[in-house]
């Protein structure tokens, strides 16, 4: 899944950063006129190539795409926000068995056959039952999105509860043996995984171990702490030449982040950057990541996001950490550097930073019934806070989240 890292701006906030967004808009929907002219086709593909956000390599796919893609989960109007996002310059979309997008994003693809060649298309699913389930479900994805190939295929959401033993298989024979398989049929041209929990250190260290994956797609913090696992684990990974992708970049309140950004850092407003299009660079800063995964759910947020992207800038540390106090400031509801180190020093086997991230699915994205739906999934022990010390368990969270305000909470919106 996805977040989207601006949603709920107020749009007065954008109104500015939005002027140059819609001069690019502009020069999209002129394509069709310069297309007319004796030189069309050299001149559309110049006009195209002008338009498309800044590119970097995934890795060792050696695929050039662009740093922001759209996350398409659950999006309403998702026809039009194709259309926007690809006449604002994205390239890269992102969508899954579960995210309720394919067949629109089918419909898009057969409106225009160019558009495929042009775009960087990845899915995912979920292979419970082990690697070999992954033939199967390429054959269904595609069915569903009406192509024949994909770019980028992903085990969703990988982790020890969803997938037992699948620590194993991306080290292990039978990965390897699929990954080639599927590579040989043309049915998708990389694979890799993503990952949102606990456990992610682990995954993404044997992910460079192995070096069998071609990418993978982690929830990202761009003040992720040197020494933690995670963060060695993705140098190792970046030295393999293993692509990475942000997602679940942050989250929180949206109205105490616009107020308290803008206050320690006045240079953003000054270049006409919103809190949000600061953090987009300050995650882009990190030459790890090749692009980030944001789920925009409207067309506000796709012209601030790919202004963002245009107007790029790397970001000097001491200003990711500014920008880290400001949002630590604010209140966050989501530690995207979670390891459950939050609920062991709680004393408590609930998954509090998994708590904590479907209160922000309800609260911050919209997301109201799917986050009541995966609470119920829980098992009742990743649930049961009760006699948890939630004071420590803050005070050993990366993200400093107020689990005594936080929890209670999630008991009252999604039990």
């Amino acid at each position: 899944m996805s977040d989207p890292m601006n949603a709920g701006v107020d749009r007065r906030e954008f109104l500015q950063a939005g002027v140059a967004a819609g001069a690019a808009l502009t020069a999209a929907t002129g394509l069709e006129a310069v297309a007319r002219t004796p030189d069309d086709t050299k001149k559309k593909a110049d006009a195209t190539a002008k338009l498309e956000l800044p590119r970097r390599v995934l890795g060792k796919t050696g695929e050039k795409v662009t740093i922001l893609n759209l996350g398409t989960w659950q999006s309403p109007g998702v026809d039009r926000l194709l259309r926007f996002a690809y006449a604002s310059g994205v390239r890269y979309f992102d969508t899954a068995d579960c995210y309720g997008s394919e067949p629109a994003i089918a419909r898009w693809l057969k409106s225009d056959a160019s558009i495929r060649k042009n775009i960087f298309l990845a899915t995912k699913d979920h292979p419970r039952q082990g690697p070999q389930q992954l033939i199967e479900m390429l054959d269904a994805r595609l069915q569903a999105l009406q192509t024949d190939y994909v770019d980028l295929f992903f085990i969703h959401g990988i982790g020890p509860r969803e997938y037992q033993g699948s620590l194993d298989w991306i080290k292990g024979k039978e990965f390897a043996a699929v990954v080639d398989k599927i590579k040989k049929s043309g049915k998708a041209k990389y694979i890799g995984f993503s990952c949102h929990d606990g456990a992610i250190a682990q995954y993404v260290q044997a992910a460079a171990d192995a070096n069998i994956v071609d990418a993978i797609m982690i929830r990202f913090t761009a003040w992720l702490n040197r020494d933690t696992p995670l963060n060695k684990a993705l140098d190792d990974c970046h030295k393999k030449n293993i692509g990475i992708v942000s997602m679940k970049q942050v989250a929180g309140q949206t109205d105490k982040i616009l107020q308290e950004v803008p206050k320690r850092m006045p240079e953003l407003k000054a270049r006409g950057m919103t809190p949000y299009m600061g953090l987009l660079h300050a995650i882009w800063s990190d030459e790890r990541i090749s692009s980030c995964c944001v789920s925009m759910r409207n067309t506000d947020q796709i012209r601030q996001n790919t202004l963002a992207a245009r107007k790029y800038e790397p970001m000097h540390q001491a200003s990711i950490m500014r920008l880290r106090d400001a949002c630590l400031a604010a209140g966050p509801t989501f530690c995207a550097d979670c390891d459950g180190r939050c609920s062991h020093a709680a004393g408590t086997q609930a998954a509090l930073g998994d708590l904590t991230r479907l209160l922000t699915y309800h609260d911050q994205y919209g997301y109201r019934g799917k986050a009541r739906e995966l609470y119920a999934n829980l098992p009742e022990s990743d649930r049961d806070w009760s006699g948890a010390d939630l004071e420590a368990a803050q005070r050993a969270c990366p993200s400093n989240l107020d689990f005594a305000a936080l929890l209670p909470r999630v008991k009252d919106v999604l039990a």
